[in-house]
């Protein structure tokens, strides 16, 4: 299909939690391929769903050159001790600030076939599952930060050219 273009904070797509996928039908193919096609782009860890305008629980990652997809996730299992970790998110573009996240994480949902598909990992791809079911459940990483630096990267939201 196509990349499609990126929603920025402030829409409130992003602050909606999504709605699950109840029928695999010509749509949700299409969204698949749209978030595929949006996440391939260098650089792109994740995209979820609700970042390209759609309210369904879909996401698509691009980790260590494996480049896939996942309908209905739901974060089931994270371990170890939460790690500061520089986060960044693709819709409030060029900021970057220290996030709290387990240093593992397991998806479980569904494929375009209905079966029951897991994703797991750590490092950067268990930072990017915990990243995208943050956003399929209305939530931004800024939502995670501190108080302090939460007041910090607000103070550079409104700063922003894209803002």
């Amino acid at each position: 299909m196509t990349e499609r273009q990126i929603r920025l904070f402030g829409d409130p797509v992003l602050k909606t939690p999504s709605e699950p996928v109840l029928e695999i039908d010509e749509g949700v193919r299409g969204l698949v391929e749209d978030l595929i096609d949006s996440v391939v782009t260098p650089g792109r860890a994740g995209v979820a769903a609700p970042q390209i305008g759609v309210g369904l629980r879909a996401f698509s990652y691009n980790v260590d050159g494996e480049v896939g997809y996942i309908i209905n996730p739901e974060l089931v299992e994270v371990s170890g001790e939460p790690e500061l970790v520089d986060e960044g998110c693709l819709s409030v573009p060029g900021l970057w600030f220290k996030t709290a996240r387990y240093p593992f994480a397991r998806v479980r949902g569904n494929d375009l076939d209905g079966n029951e598909i897991e994703l797991s990992g750590t490092g950067v791809m268990a930072q990017a599952l915990q990243h995208e079911t943050d956003h399929l459940d209305g939530k931004l990483y800024l939502d995670r930060l501190d108080k302090e630096t939460r007041r910090e990267a607000m103070r550079q939201v409104r700063q922003s050219d894209w803002f």
